[in-house]
């Protein structure tokens, strides 16, 4: 609805999916107006991610992803995503096993390297270019630095500058404001920038950076009562998906505690609405415990908007 190009699933354990463990595959559900729309897996096994990826295919993606940077320890620990950085020989035969498994475009997230002295983005680009991919997210920084520390674009535009590569390079990793999204198009050339934690309790930022990339102005794109009510149909929605099925009425259940409410609190602790609201750290923290939609909506209604932010 703000006019993102594209989105991603949260990714999906191959190896899961295989064993048709249910979360999981209702990971792989498609809304037509989410299109287009990646799927993205993660495993450590080419075979595993090739049968995955056929079982993805048939939810009908545009794009099957394959997660290589995931930096968590339970993910790169035991050799999947970001793990893979440490064994690029096992990447590279991921890859092509799961490009001729599928009849679908395949693309890659990766990061530069696993350290600071192992930043193999530039020729690992071209290898993974090799194997048939369509093209290729980097995050700016490595395994070890997790998510600390700045991103690092200068490797970003080295890959896309260098004359051996032909598919669209996407830039990822702290592209918060319009006036960032702007400079990586600029300065590196990229073909797409990837938005994550900046989008989270924020999805309207998409329309914010399209607003600037269009007229070089930053202007905010809703209103404070707008962004609020976003919020709220955000967590109906996570309630819906999570508590009820689609013949139950949100109403009937307002008043209980719910699975979706918590799903959505990372959303509320991130969102910038109320930032800058005088003495709101109460109000927050009340927010955050609200576990009833009625008890939620009723603090987020009290909040007004001030005339001047501090």
């Amino acid at each position: 609805r703000f006019v993102v190009d594209m989105v991603y699933t949260e990714f999906i354990s191959a190896d899961a999916l295989i064993r048709s463990v249910k979360r999981t595959e209702q990971k792989l559900t498609i809304y037509d107006e989410e299109r287009p729309v990646a799927i993205q897996l993660y495993g450590r096994e080419a075979d595993a991610m090739a049968e995955a990826a056929r079982i993805a295919e048939e939810s009908r993606p545009e794009f099957i992803d394959l997660n290589f940077g995931c930096p968590v320890k339970k993910v790169a620990g035991k050799g999947a995503g970001a793990g893979l950085l440490r064994d690029i020989p096992k990447m590279l035969e991921i890859a092509p096993e799961v490009v001729k498994a599928v009849k679908l475009p395949v693309t890659v997230k990766t990061r530069l390297g696993w350290d600071e002295d192992s930043k193999v983005i530039v020729e690992l680009a071209e290898r993974l270019q090799d194997c048939g991919i369509a093209a290729l997210a980097i995050h700016g920084r490595t395994r070890s630095q997790m998510y600390k520390g700045d991103a690092d674009w200068t490797l970003i535009g080295d890959v896309k500058n260098n004359q051996r590569m032909h598919i669209p390079i996407i830039g990822n990793g702290d592209v918060t404001t319009p006036e960032r999204a702007a400079e990586c198009f600029d300065k590196y050339g990229v073909d797409a920038v990837m938005v994550g934690r900046a989008s989270i309790g924020r999805p309207w930022i998409f329309a914010e950076m399209k607003e600037y990339l269009r007229t070089g102005e930053k202007r905010q794109i809703l209103t404070f009562e707008e962004q609020k009510n976003i919020l709220k149909e955000h967590i109906i929605a996570s309630v819906k998906w999570l508590d009820i099925d689609e013949n139950t009425a949100i109403e009937s259940v307002s008043n209980q505690h719910l699975k979706g409410i918590i799903h959505s609190r990372r959303h509320l602790a991130s969102t910038p609405v109320f930032k800058g609201i005088p003495n709101f750290k109460e109000t927050r923290i009340a927010m955050l415990r609200a576990d009833s939609l009625t008890e939620l909506f009723n603090i987020i209604d009290s909040v007004g908007e001030p005339e001047v932010r501090i």
